[in-house]
């Protein structure tokens, strides 16, 4: 029986779930993975949270350094979320020989690429299978799995908050502003959503998904992001009309030897196998040259399927070190053909537009017209009923466009006295 002990820093709401799924679970763990699984140490910065550690003979800490010095330690969990002492604290656990677990995924968008490196310098195994998907096992897949795969495509529902707003606008009953506080009531949001509707949260996680899965050293500053903070009831509806689903959607895909790499509100076809994840689920759907395409859907976060794939990394980096075959994460800058990150204004697609007009004789001509001379050319038009006295949506499609044109006709169009409200535009994905 090989005994590994635990560090485990941060004792939130993911932390406790380790210790819980730990605990319960021993016997089980030792029996189908021949390890002797203990936490030996719990960090964390709040005393009243380290009251609340009931594990026997666990040492408690509100200094992190403690864990980093015990030479006893094998594995140390951060679960401290932020990036800058959650990245001192992995630097500095790698540099001790111990092998890391973490779920962080603003800090691995950040700097994975640099800490992937200083661990393969130190001989050291870093696994993140929960910064992506919660309890769907999309980064062991990519990692291994996949791995003789040259990957086309990832489309990702990966943000349980906004899909759950927008799955209640859809249904009919809610504006954006109930969807919201029903999910902070649930649990579901936190009481500041910005980054989970402003796409970063996406974004992060999408970051991740391209370092492992195209094997490709993006720049996070480089993914495109937009949130839904901008969508209407109205949008959705109108959407439906036209035979799509709006979803807040992360994507990555080959381009003529470029990526595209963007998180945006995005109409899929009602067909599309995306178009039905529903509620805080996630969904991941890739394609690549071998495997063709597949997905994997499940509950992207909270406490037990987090807790269940960080539990599921101890394992196999203590299955590792029992049968003394250590596997590091490398990314080489050779190792993928894509010569870089293609620019949102260089991507061409169909749109979905609306604009808020006056509703008099002569305004979709005046629409019509700038859009003509920026290259865009319309599918469909529809003007609805009006939503006040005296202003009136009109609702098209265009064919595709390059994202360039359709910002400056956009901008050009927002300027107009006619228009009274910020034009909407959302990109369509029909692959």
């Amino acid at each position: 029986m090989k005994k590994v002990n635990i560090g485990l820093i941060g004792f939130g709401t993911i932390g406790s779930g380790v210790a819980e799924v730990l605990e319960n679970r021993q016997k089980f763990i030792r029996e189908h993975s021949g390890l002797d699984v203990a936490i030996k140490w719990v960090c964390d910065k709040n005393h009243a949270v380290l009251k609340k550690v009931r594990l026997g003979q666990t040492k408690i800490t509100s200094n992190a350094y403690d864990v980093l010095r015990d030479k006893n330690i094998d594995i140390v969990i951060e679960l401290i979320g932020g990036t800058k002492e959650a990245k001192d604290v992995i630097v500095k656990a790698i540099k001790a020989k111990k092998h890391v677990v973490t779920a962080n995924k603003a800090l691995l968008a950040l700097y994975g690429r640099e800490i992937f490196k200083i661990a393969d310098k130190n001989s050291i195994m870093v696994r993140f299978g929960a910064s992506v998907g919660g309890g769907i096992p999309i980064i062991r897949a990519l990692r291994e799995g996949f791995i003789s795969n040259r990957l086309d495509r990832i489309y990702g529902i990966i943000n349980g908050t906004s899909n759950f707003i927008l799955t209640k606008m859809a249904d009919g009953k809610y504006d954006f502003g109930k969807a919201l506080r029903e999910a902070q009531e649930k649990g579901f949001a936190e009481r500041n959503p910005e980054l989970d509707i402003s796409g970063m949260d996406s974004a992060h996680k999408l970051a991740i998904l391209i370092l492992i899965g195209f094997r490709f050293p993006i720049n996070f500053k480089d993914i495109y992001v937009e949130g839904i903070g901008g969508i209407e009831a109205g949008d959705i509806e109108y959407a439906k009309e036209y035979g799509y689903t709006i979803k807040l959607l992360a994507i990555a895909k080959r381009n003529n030897g470029r990526l595209e790499a963007r998180v945006h509100p995005t109409l899929l076809p009602n067909a599309h196998v995306l178009s039905n994840v529903s509620g805080i689920y996630n969904a991941i759907h890739i394609k690549g040259d071998l495997i063709g395409e597949s997905l994997f859907y499940g509950e992207g976060a909270g406490k037990f399927p987090t807790a269940g794939t960080v539990v599921s990394d101890i394992i196999d980096i203590g299955s590792r070190l029992r049968t003394e075959s250590k596997d590091y994460i490398l990314v080489s800058d050779s190792e993928n053909k894509l010569s870089g990150i293609k620019k949102i204004g260089e991507i061409r697609t169909r749109y979905y537009a609306r604009f808020s007009a006056i509703d008099k004789p002569g305004v979709l001509a005046k629409i019509s017209g700038i859009l003509a001379r920026h290259n865009i050319s319309i599918a469909s038009v529809t003007q609805k009923e009006r939503k006040t006295a005296q202003v009136v949506p009109i609702v098209m499609m265009t064919h595709e466009v390059l994202e360039a044109d359709m910002q400056k006709a956009i901008r050009t169009i927002d300027n107009l006295d006619i228009i009274k409200d910020k034009s909407i535009r959302i990109k369509v994905e029909s692959e």
